[in-house]
């Protein structure tokens, strides 16, 4: 029988992390005031993956290793000031490293996917949840940028948006896949995606729940376990995509606007008779009346709610009302309605914190359940708060297709380090916080910047480049 102990022991023996003596000296330095050898622990981590940066006998390992660095002790992430502080660095390399070399991207994303499935190890309360972000850029260069909502500034503004997948369990969260979103605008200008290199399969338009499809079934493909998928009320109101996870078995707890209509009573969709000269009808109507799902909750009794403490934290335990209904979901035309429930969840302290979900689960699954599920949610978007704090992910420099792709696959490097640091210190360090690690990390590893003669000549350099850049702009006006 295995004891609690040794399946922590077989987990780290899978993950290959907590047995690594560098990495735990460096985090036990935190605890005990010993030297912090955090160079080691970078190195040790990407060791696994050093295959994934070699092509034939040519290797780009090192300079992973530096850009990750650089993701760490840089205060702005990008390639001229990482090359600032990272020793034996060249922001020009960081650039062909991005652009121009010949590693792949996918495999090292999957790598990372399986590293943080083992690292979970417990499918039951393990969820997939997809969101996506948005990142403000100048110009329209850059690789599926475009005047598009960015839900970061809240607004329509030049950005480049990514659709993202997150493991979350039980309060730990790391991204494992991300897809670029182009607007059509892109798709539908063959030269500028050329320009871009975007590869041919992927200069076809595809919404943003078609891309969160492909990695859900790519995530299983991959043999990454979950338990079921969120989302946020873009993906909820889509019908086609909770009708095609419902096709595919998957389990989904997934949110929804509160004017999203259902029904009910199964609305029972029907093709209208044919007349005597036109076409067969192929679209399918229903009389049944529909209801906005706010409508429900202004309709509900007091028995109707389920008071439930749906977690503790540092301010108290959250107590929450739950509200669960059998509702029908119709998409204009097609041929069925779906049974499924909505969830609905408000904040006993803040009524007016209302969260409307749908959800495919069977009628066993408790009310507590399907509400802490779609209470999971939350950590992808501290997940883009983290990575984008304290390991650069919206400073690149990046304006072709593979260059966006493999900074984020980066980051998600230095996010799974960050994820397993915090897992593996969990008892000795149970506050350990991303920007810690960040902050200790930035501090620990060796810096270019240990002298003045450098930094003067660091700006020197910095001054020359500027006025290249001035005198080409007026050479140009």
């Amino acid at each position: 029988m295995l004891t609690t102990k040794s399946v922590r022991r077989s987990r780290s023996l899978q993950t290959g992390w907590t047995t690594n003596p560098s990495t735990q000296l460096s985090l036990n330095g935190i605890h005990n005031d010993k030297p912090i050898n955090a160079t080691n622990a970078v190195d040790g981590f990407l060791s696994p993956f050093d295959t994934f940066f070699k092509s034939g006998n040519h290797s780009v390992h090192e300079t992973a290793k530096k850009y990750l660095k650089g993701l760490f002790q840089s205060s702005k992430r990008n390639m001229e000031r990482m090359a600032e502080v990272v020793p034996d660095s060249n922001d020009q390399v960081f650039q062909n490293f991005l652009t121009h070399s010949s590693w792949d991207y996918r495999p090292v994303l999957d790598r990372v996917a399986e590293d943080t499935n083992r690292l979970f190890g417990n499918r039951a309360n393990t969820g997939l949840i997809i969101d996506e972000s948005g990142f403000e850029k100048k110009g329209k260069r850059s690789v599926g940028v475009a005047r598009q909502w960015n839900g970061r500034l809240g607004k329509v503004e030049n950005s480049q948006v990514g659709v993202f997948a997150a493991l979350v369990n039980e309060g730990n969260v790391g991204l494992v896949d991300t897809r670029l979103y182009l607007p059509t605008e892109w798709t539908d200008d063959p030269a500028r995606c050329a320009k871009a290199n975007i590869p041919v399969s992927e200069r076809s338009f595809k919404t943003k729940p078609e891309l969160a499809l492909e990695m859900v079934r790519h995530a299983r493909q991959c043999g990454i376990e979950f338990e079921w998928v969120g989302a946020d009320a873009l993906y909820g109101n889509t019908p086609s995509f909770l009708a095609a996870l419902d096709q595919y078995g998957e389990l989904f707890v997934v949110d929804v606007h509160k004017d999203q209509r259902v029904f009910l009573e199964n609305p029972e969709p029907y093709l209208p008779a044919a007349s005597a000269k036109g076409r067969k009808p192929t679209r399918y109507l229903v009389d049944a009346h529909s209801i906005e799902v706010r409508d429900i909750v202004d309709g509900s009794k007091k028995r109707d709610w389920k008071k439930k403490t749906l977690r503790s934290s540092s301010t108290g335990h959250l107590q929450v009302e739950i509200l669960r209904r059998k509702v029908w979901v119709w998409e204009v035309g097609s041929a069925r309605a779906h049974k499924w429930h909505l969830i609905v969840r408000r904040e006993i302290k803040s009524p007016d914190t209302v969260k409307y979900s749908l959800s495919n689960a069977s009628s066993e699954t408790s009310a507590l359940k399907l509400a802490k599920m779609q209470a999971q949610r939350y950590w992808i978007e501290r997940a883009f708060q983290d990575l984008k704090s304290h390991v650069g992910m919206a400073q690149y420099q990046a304006r072709q297709w593979q260059s966006w792709h493999r900074h984020m696959t980066l980051v998600m490097l230095a996010g799974l380090f960050m994820l397993q640091l915090r897992i593996t210190n969990q008892e000795q360090i149970p506050y350990l916080s991303c920007y810690d690690i960040q902050v200790v990390f930035a501090h620990s590893l060796s810096s270019k910047q240990t002298n003045t003669g450098e930094i003067i000549a660091q700006m020197q350099e910095r001054h020359r480049r500027r006025a290249r850049a001035v005198k080409k702009h007026q050479l140009v006006t």
